[in-house]
């Protein structure tokens, strides 16, 4: 069943290929866009690849409740489980309480200043 039609917001042609709509028209880059692309993509990866420390802690009435990293950004405990999960944050491992919930650790060195139970408390 072939029929084209047009994106009222962007206004391709459009022809229908079996279920799926497949643009009616060829697209050229120049050059530039292209570098410029890849550029965007490469300094992208390296933003993604960079690992946040953990540099202090927020608790609320005594617990924790989130952690501020290198980068200044203050986040969750959950965001900063999700986050040490990715490999985003170094120094930390994810362990599970005896309640089932999951915290951060310190990962095991000679280097007690470097332990979370070493870092500056942000109350809130």
């Amino acid at each position: 069943m072939e029929n084209e039609s047009n994106i009222p917001l962007t206004g391709l042609p459009l022809s229908f290929t079996g279920n799926a709509l497949v643009p009616n028209v060829n697209v050229k880059l120049s050059e530039s866009t292209i570098n410029s692309n890849n550029e965007n993509l490469e300094s992208k990866a390296q933003v993604n690849t960079e690992k946040n420390a953990i540099v202090a802690i927020m608790k609320h009435s005594g617990e924790i409740t989130g952690y501020e990293l290198s980068s200044g950004e203050q986040i969750t405990k959950e965001r900063g489980v999700e986050l040490a999960k990715a490999g985003a944050i170094s120094g930390v491992s994810v362990s599970t309480s005896r309640k089932g919930e999951e915290y951060l650790r310190s990962l095991r060195d000679d280097d007690e200043s470097n332990n979370l139970s070493s870092l500056p408390i942000i109350e809130e």
